[in-house]
């Protein structure tokens, strides 16, 4: 079974929570039908026998408003009877698994089973939400996140959600990363020499960008394609909007700054966004070969979210390629 969708004209790298919001903007400042999202997966996992793919689905949940708010995570008007009842029963209920949200696990699950590719099931997961971006993952074969911690080595989500990110980090690894397939129809579309812009979301860039980037050949690819690569900073005055993105930065013992990003991506990056908050970092930014564009990065309703995209956007039209395609 194949989706077509028109050839993207933009491209993004979104994790989840935060890079969704900025996914959303972009939806809604062009033709949404011209955009392709690429979703982290190293979040996906088995929890009691489905298969899981949290990005994924809150990225789809969002653009199709249908997310709970409140959250940034799950279906809005969500039950949750069925954790009451694992609870009741002495289950597992450190995952919380919403009564609607788990239609969709369970679906997924017996699609997977019967041989389907995750690509072909979250294309017609957009279908049934009307959605008409393109929302992918990076690859169809399993890039499991591993954080290294000093409590040992720990599966994603058991950091994430089960120990709430207490423990301190010292490293990550991408099990699978390096044997895993890019997803054909992201590569095609970084190949597109019509293709305006890839954006990179302002997504956690070790537990939601790395594991993209890890995938065989898709750093190579994003340096050689055509379109400037520009990367919005998760880092807002000295801390992160959502979830554990500074706390990782000084653990890892950088400074948290815009600055600590970009350079963390500058091998593959032609432009860099700053908060209006942070000023003070662009000329050391641009020091490291970057154009650098200022604006206000706080999202907080669609509005913020389309002004912020179409900000970035009209930068990349501006933005010089750093690297030379031959």
């Amino acid at each position: 079974m194949k989706y077509v969708n028109e050839s993207p004209s933009v491209v993004a790298l979104s994790g989840g929570i935060g890079g969704a919001k900025l996914a959303l903007g972009l939806s809604n400042a062009f033709s949404s039908r011209s955009l392709m999202i690429i979703g982290n997966i190293g979040d996906d996992f088995e929890h009691y026998g489905l298969y899981i793919s949290p990005d994924l689905d809150t990225l789809m949940y969002t653009i199709s408003g249908n997310s709970d708010t409140e959250k940034g995570w799950g279906l809005a008007e969500e039950s949750w009877d069925c954790m009451k009842s694992l609870e009741r029963l002495g289950g597992e209920t450190w995952f919380n698994l919403g009564d609607k949200d788990l239609a969709t696990h369970l679906e997924r699950t017996r699609r997977i089973m019967a041989g389907e590719s995750l690509t072909e099931i979250t294309s017609d997961f957009c279908r049934k939400f009307k959605i008409s971006a393109q929302i992918l993952p990076v690859s169809n074969d399993s890039v499991k996140t591993i954080v290294e911690t000093e409590n040992g080595d720990m599966d994603f989500q058991d950091y994430f959600v089960r120990d709430q990110c207490k423990a301190v980090v010292s490293g990550f690894r991408f099990e699978g990363s390096g044997q895993a397939e890019p997803n054909p129809l992201f590569m095609e579309a970084l190949s597109n020499p019509s293709l305006r812009a890839v954006v990179i979301c302002p997504s956690n860039p070790f537990l939601s960008i790395d594991p993209m980037l890890a995938v065989r050949g898709v750093r190579e690819k994003l340096r050689d394609c055509s379109a400037p690569v520009i990367a919005v900073t998760p880092i807002i005055n000295g801390n992160a909007v959502k979830g554990p993105t500074a706390k990782i930065i000084r653990e890892l013992g950088y400074t948290v700054s815009p600055y600590t990003v970009a350079e963390y991506y500058k091998d593959i990056l032609d432009g860099f966004v700053v908060d209006i908050l942070d000023k003070a970092t662009v000329c050391d930014i641009k020091q490291l070969g970057l154009s650098v564009e200022v604006s206000n990065t706080i999202m907080t309703d669609l509005a913020s979210k389309t002004d912020l995209a179409q900000t970035v956007l009209k930068f990349a039209e501006n933005c010089e390629k750093k690297y030379i395609v031959s």
